[in-house]
This record gives C-alpha cells, sequence and structure tokens, in this order.
C-alpha cells in the first residue's frame, strides 16, 4: 500500500525536528526559544485540526494511512493510521503539550532552549504511539518516549529528581521487556510486525495467557495499576508543572490505549479468563489509593495518587466489556465500558492537566506544595480559586463536567455485570470527593493563612489562558459529550466485535 496522506508524519516529525532546532538557540537565547518552542507547538495544534474535520465517522477503519518500507530485511514497515480512538488521544496531545509550555513560560530559567525541546521531541514521540500500525515501530516510539521525560524530571525536578527519574525509567523499561518479548514471539509466529495480522492469528489458550501476561505487565505499569503504581507520585513530585501536566494528562493514557489497541484484538480469550484479576486490581486502585490519596500532606503527591485512582476506571471499564461480552453477551454493555473508558481518558487528560497546572501556579508564588503552608487562598486570588474549585468538582465527579460522564459510563456497565462491581466502584464519587474538596477547604477558604498568602497576587492573563482552556474541555465535554462519543463509536463498535469473535 502506497501513503494516502504525509498528515500524521508532520505530527510526529514537526515537533521533533522543531525540537532539535530549539537546542539550536542556546542559553543566550531564552526568550527567542520560547517563542520558537512555542510556535511549533501551536503549528502541530494546527495540524490536528484536519484529523477532526476530515475523519470519516461512519467506519471503524484506518485513516490517513501511511506504509513504507522501513526494515526490509525483517519486514518492519512504517506504518501510520489512527481511528478515532487515536484521533481523540492525538488532539488531546497536541493542544495539552502547547498548554504545558504555555504554563511553564516563566517557571524554568536555567536551559531553557533544551527544556522546551525535551517537550517538543517528547509530542512527537507520543504522537507516533497513537497513530502506528506496525508493533515494532509502536515499541520504538513507546520506549523513546522514557528519553525525554526521564531528561525532564532529572534535569528539571525537585531536590530527589535523580532518584524519581530513575525510577521512573526502570519501572516503565523494564515493564515493556516484557511487552516486547510477545511481540517478537507474534512476529515469529505470523512473519509479520502488522496490528492487523497479529489480530488474526490463530493462538491456543497458553500463548494467550503468556503474551496477555506479558502485555499486562507492560501496560499495568505505564496507567499505573496497583500495585506497580509506587513511581508514578515520586516522579509527579519531582518533576516540573509541564512535566505533571505531560505526564498525567498524556503518559499514562498510552497504558490504557495499549490495552486497548493490544489486549483486546489479540489474546481476546486470555483476556475474557482473567478479567477478574484486572477488574478487582482496579478496584483496589479506585478504593484502596483513593483513601492514601486522602492521607496526603503535598498537593502534588495527593493529585498523583488521585491520578491512580481515577485510571483505574480505564482499566476497569475496558476488562468489563470482556467480562459483559464473553458471560453474557451483552455487546451493548461491552460498548458502554469501552466507551467509558476513553471518555475516562480524556476527560482526566483535562482535569489532571488543570490540577497539575493550578499547583504551579501556587509553587511559582511561594515555592512549596505542603498543604500546611496555604489557607485563604481564595481572599486573595479569588479568579484562581474560582477555576481551582471548578477543577475540584470535576476530580469529585459531579454531573455537569467531564470527570462524572465516563466514570458513570463505566459504573452503568459494571452494574450489569454485577451490582457489588458497581457498587465498590461508585464509591470513588465519595472518596474522591473527599480528598479533593479536603485539599481545597485546607488551601482555599478559611483566613489567610500567612504573610505569604497575604502577599500573592492573582493569575494574569497568560495562567488564566492556560487554566481557561482546561475548563473549556472540562464543561464542554461534561455537558455534550455527543461528539467525542460519536468519534469513537466506530472503533468500539469494532473492538466489542473483536471480544466476541473467539480465536479457539
Amino acid at each position: 500500500m502506497q501513503s494516502t496522506s504525509f498528515l500524521l508524519s508532520l505530527l510526529i516529525w514537526l515537533p521533533i525536528i522543531g525540537g532539535l532546532a530549539t537546542m539550536a538557540f542556546g542559553n543566550e537565547r531564552a526568550g527567542a526559544a520560547r517563542w520558537f518552542a512555542t510556535g511549533i507547538a501551536f503549528l502541530a495544534l494546527l495540524a490536528s485540526i484536519p484529523l477532526l474535520t476530515g475523519f470519516d465517522m461512519t467506519t471503524p477503519a484506518m485513516q490517513f494511512v501511511e506504509n513504507r518500507n522501513w526494515i526490509p530485511a525483517y519486514d518492519i514497515r512504517y506504518h501510520l493510521g489512527v481511528d478515532g480512538i487515536s484521533v481523540a488521544l492525538i488532539a488531546l496531545t497536541t493542544l495539552t503539550t502547547l498548554l504545558a509550555m504555555i504554563g511553564a513560560w516563566t517557571s524554568i530559567d536555567k536551559r531553557v532552549a533544551q527544556y522546551y525541546a525535551a517537550f517538543l521531541i517528547l509530542e512527537g514521540l507520543m504522537v507516533g504511539v497513537f497513530a502506528a500500525l506496525d508493533a515494532m515501530l509502536f515499541y520504538v516510539f513507546f520506549e523513546g518516549m522514557l528519553i525525554p521525560m526521564f531528561i525532564i524530571i532529572g534535569v528539571w525536578g525537585g531536590p530527589r529528581r535523580v532518584y524519581a527519574s530513575i525510577k521512573f525509567f526502570l519501572y516503565t523499561f523494564l515493564g515493556s521487556l516484557f511487552m516486547l518479548l510477545g511481540l517478537i514471539y507474534l512476529y515469529l509466529k505470523g512473519g509479520s510486525w502488522q496490528l492487523a495480522d497479529m489480530y488474526a492469528l490463530p493462538l491456543t489458550a497458553t500463548e494467550q495467557m503468556w503474551l496477555f501476561f506479558g502485555f499486562l505487565i507492560a501496560f499495568a505499569v505505564k496507567v499505573p495499576m496497583f500495585p506497580v503504581h509506587t513511581w508514578l507520585p515520586d516522579a509527579h513530585v519531582e518533576a516540573p508543572t509541564a512535566g505533571s501536566v505531560i505526564l498525567a494528562a498524556i503518559m499514562l493514557k498510552i497504558g490504557g490505549y495499549g490495552f486497548i489497541r493490544f489486549v483486546l484484538p489479540i489474546v481476546p480469550d486470555a483476556g475474557a479468563e482473567w478479567a477478574w484479576l484486572v477488574i478487582a486490581l482496579s478496584l483496589i486502585a479506585v478504593v484502596y489509593v483513593g483513601l492514601v490519596a486522602l492521607a496526603q500532606d503535598d498537593m502534588k503527591k495527593l493529585i498523583a495518587y488521585s491520578s491512580v485512582s481515577h485510571m483505574g476506571f480505564v482499566t476497569l471499564g475496558t476488562f468489563i466489556a470482556f467480562a459483559l461480552v464473553r458471560e453474557a453477551g451483552n455487546t451493548d454493555g461491552a460498548r458502554l465500558g469501552l466507551q467509558g473508558a476513553m471518555v475516562q481518558m480524556i476527560s482526566h487528560g483535562f482535569v489532571s492537566g488543570a490540577m497539575f497546572s493550578c499547583v504551579g501556579v501556587l509553587y511559582d508564588r511561594m515555592h512549596t506544595r505542603m498543604i500546611k503552608d496555604y489557607g485563604g487562598v481564595a481572599n486573595v486570588m479569588p479568579w484562581f480559586a474560582a477555576f481551582v474549585v471548578l477543577f475540584a468538582m470535576a476530580n469529585s465527579g459531579l454531573p455537569g463536567t467531564s470527570g462524572f460522564v465516563g466514570e458513570f459510563m463505566v459504573i452503568l456497565a459494571s452494574f450489569q455485570q454485577h451490582p457489588l462491581i458497581g457498587f465498590v466502584a461508585a464509591t470513588t464519587l465519595i472518596i474522591g470527593a473527599a480528598y479533593t474538596l479536603w485539599l481545597v477547604k485546607r488551601t482555599m477558604w478559611g483566613e489567610v493563612g500567612n504573610a505569604h498568602v497575604a502577599e500573592l497576587e492573582d493569575i494574569n492573563a497568560r495562567e488564566a489562558f492556560v487554566l481557561g482552556v482546561f475548563a473549556a474541555g472540562v464543561l464542554i465535554l461534561g455537558l455534550w459529550p455527543k461528539p467525542l462519543t460519536d468519534l469513537m463509536e466506530p472503533a468500539i463498535a469494532n473492538l466489542a466485535t473483536q471480544i466476541a469473535a473467539s480465536k479457539l
């Protein structure tokens, strides 16, 4: 097949090449590096618009396909394409990267050119993950992302940045090695690295089981799922604000995307057989990790544990789909669970990105993330407090915000599988409200906490723009999710069909 579009290549290589060019500015021209890099990120956002406007929402087929020889000796191809799921995640990536770079405008004053270059290169690699249709190409992008994020945390992070960056790298790198072994096995069995060919391979129950656990380890670390989530709070606490925004809003979604792109179509029988395990771990994440968040005294760490809890809905919705199809033949319920998982991924991108941005606004002024150092911020920063309350409501799952939509869909699908699963999942509406409102109460309300808080200035136009865009995403998705669900519906329905079609 010959290429029919260069749009996906543009979205991948424009940020990467732009990032390399940004490094040429050096330390002497920090201002020019900021403007140049932000301009490249803006162009990438503009380039993602034709993906949405030109996408055919009536078919599950891959679109904007590019397919070229890369390493002919091993039949590894530069094969790109997107469905509705990929398009939604790519659009989230380009938008969030631009907002993160604008938000970091004044917070970094050393090695500025290299800082912005790392984010652009990371953006291109993340888009590559969502667009790759060749398994080895996917793995290259998947592993490549670790390098710029490792550098972002290790160079511009907090006092324990080296520990956090190494822990982040080791967890995610070692986990992905199991995926690589699975992909090599599939290539040796079928003679092709193309995902479509891997989907069609006849696999025995034993083969599926081993492949399932290889993929599970790799993507569970990335989500991250309980109990391999411990790298995330350390990474968030030490990462600079923009690093936390990208890590929470985009990179965690790659774990959920991996389950949908690899586990569902390649090993549906093993996925159905072991769905109970993932469902149990997801419920532990929703409840137990939510309670852990309630005990935190560092704002970033609280939001990090909150991310683990909310991402539990992504894996819960995904594997509830397995259970509903295979045990009850409930394809409609499976589609609801998968749609809920995807809506939750997009929503969490907005909500978590916004909350880490809010922490960054305070940290830039006070240089502390400890909750005890604040109190009464709303008295001196009323506009900022209004944004914080909105995002806190979304994080709590308030109806009318994006945080409610995906969680409600997953809870509804879970209830169809078993009322107890739905009940346990629904406790997040209580636990999430507890730790989020407790955070807001201690930081925003009451009397002004100390002289440092009394001297705070409200958000400026740049900060208001970043938080305003996040707020728009939270409200639009919360009040009108139909465009997003319509975009993903053909791909979701096709996945439900693939789960139902047993390979054995």
